[in-house]
């Protein structure tokens, strides 16, 4: 049996607070990320926040020229059209992660926590949860299996 990989994404916390009040239901990427449909995704609010905040799942990744992407979707990026622009100056694709059975965590997973056990550091864009990733991480993964669609889950136990 395979177990599928966990997607770590880092945002800026108000992208973060989009995503999980449901005002934003796709995240926007230059670079392609190779994950299949269902995958477990751990939501990083970065600097000033630094926590993890959140659960999702993501439903698909769709591939995009930036017209298309923007002209179709602009409704659900949580971005203005000079900010869309400005981050895709450049790139020939759009990619589009469509988030659903988006999870608030009672509590926040604070970096100075993550730290604790070792050097835990959180992702500059997207990495995946590694086994010598903070218990308290791979914890939370074990949270997502059993999740049964509410909007808040519970924070790992303190050690």
């Amino acid at each position: 049996m395979t177990t599928q990989r966990v997607l770590l994404l880092s945002l800026r916390p108000r992208f973060a607070e989009a995503i999980l009040s449901g005002a934003k239901t796709i995240e926007l990427r230059r670079r392609p990320i190779n994950a299949k449909p269902g995958t477990k995704v751990i939501l990083y609010s970065s600097a000033p926040v630094m926590a993890i905040v959140g659960t999702a799942r993501l439903n698909q990744v769709m591939v995009s020229n930036p017209q298309t992407a923007w002209n179709v979707h602009h409704p659900a990026l949580g971005l203005r059209k000079d900010e869309y622009d400005a981050y895709l100056d450049g790139s020939q694709l759009a990619y589009l992660l469509h988030l659903s059975q988006v999870c608030t965590l009672n509590e926040p997973l604070h970096l100075h926590r993550l730290r604790q056990d070792g050097g835990f550091h959180p992702p500059q864009s997207f990495r995946y949860v590694a086994p010598s990733d903070p218990l308290p991480l791979r914890e939370l993964v074990g949270t997502i299996e059993h999740w049964n669609g509410n909007r808040q889950r519970s924070t790992p136990s303190k050690a």
